[in-house]
């Protein structure tokens, strides 16, 4: 097991902080390692999804003895190597006479195993096996787009849990925004019934359609393959709860004595205090009254200076 180290540094510091549970999350990086057995197929497929996630994956080429997911105990290496990667899913290939040709995809929470789905992989066709233009090839680092075919995927509880961790496997970062021009590839899953899955990988090809929307033509690219669903394990609802966090809407400030209404709209309230008319201070003042104020005053000090005339007694 790593060693637990106390930072020194204010970089070791960073490093720990990028590595923390996060509210809004980061992309995910992507662990691919192989069982204590394995064949020359589920290489190619663990190859060929590396290809597809370039830069976002880590693969491993040595054989791993003790790592049995869905065992007690056998999980313990697998978040060791969880923990010195820094990854946020897993794809672990192994193959045995009760389960062959068998992936488990999964994922990790603060470097713990958070769910898995195990799958059987059937009529795998590699990227070499198609023949296509080649400049109409996806782009590698390009937004995917995703769909899911089939009713299976909103009734069946093994097919939904599929699908949400296919789509945290295959979408990449996450983007507000996107450039038509920058979407060239798509992954298609149909359910074939309620526990296969076809997926495969195609290019989209552009075509004048006389509107603003272009007409998309499909290319397959591969890779493709059928996935069996064999087993899954879903997070306990007090794990759910504590990954489920979101972060505060902080940009919306709250307006006081603000109310929404669905007939009226929006409605405030005012607060305005009494009005003291008769105390109010005037700030506008004739310029006749100040003029007339100005003559009294001069009449009244032309009088203090002029001298008062003397009674005469006339007796």
């Amino acid at each position: 097991m790593l060693r637990i180290r106390t930072p020194r540094t204010h970089r070791g510091k960073r490093e720990l902080e990028k590595r923390a549970p996060k509210l809004v999350e980061t992309e995910k990086k992507t662990l691919l390692l192989h069982g204590k057995k394995s064949n020359s197929v589920l290489n190619q497929v663990l190859t060929e999804i590396h290809i597809l996630k370039k830069g976002d994956s880590i693969k491993y080429t040595r054989k791993n003895d003790n790592i049995r997911p869905f065992e007690a105990g056998g999980e313990t290496n697998l978040e060791f190597f969880s923990q010195k990667t820094d990854c946020g899913l897993f794809v672990f290939a192994s193959d045995s006479k009760k389960r062959p040709d068998n992936l488990v995809i999964g994922r990790f929470y603060d470097h713990h195993i958070y769910d898995m789905v195990e799958v059987g992989v059937e009529n795998f066709k590699s990227l070499q096996s198609f023949q296509y233009d080649k400049k109409f090839a996806p782009k590698m680092g390009s937004k995917p787009l995703i769909a899911f075919l089939g009713e299976g995927f909103e009734s069946n509880e093994e097919l939904k849990h599929l699908k949400e961790v296919l789509l945290d496997l295959l979408r990449g970062e996450v983007v507000d925004k996107m450039n038509l021009a920058g979407v060239d590839r798509i992954y298609v899953c149909t359910a074939i019934s309620a526990n296969k899955v076809f997926l495969t990988h195609c290019g989209l090809r552009l075509k004048k359609s006389g509107t603003t929307v272009p007409k998309i033509e499909l290319i397959e690219v591969g890779p493709s393959m059928d996935l069996v669903v064999r087993r899954h394990r879903l997070p306990n609802e007090g794990l759910r709860k504590e990954a489920m966090k979101t972060a505060p809407d902080r940009t919306k400030k709250k307006l006081k004595n603000v109310k929404g209404d669905a007939i009226l709209g929006k409605i405030g309230k005012l607060y305005i205090p009494d009005q003291k008319v008769g105390d109010a201070a005037l700030p506008y003042k004739a310029k006749g009254m100040k003029r007339e104020r100005r003559e009294a005053k001069k009449n009244k000090n032309v009088d203090e200076q002029s001298p008062k005339k003397q009674k005469v007694d006339s007796s």
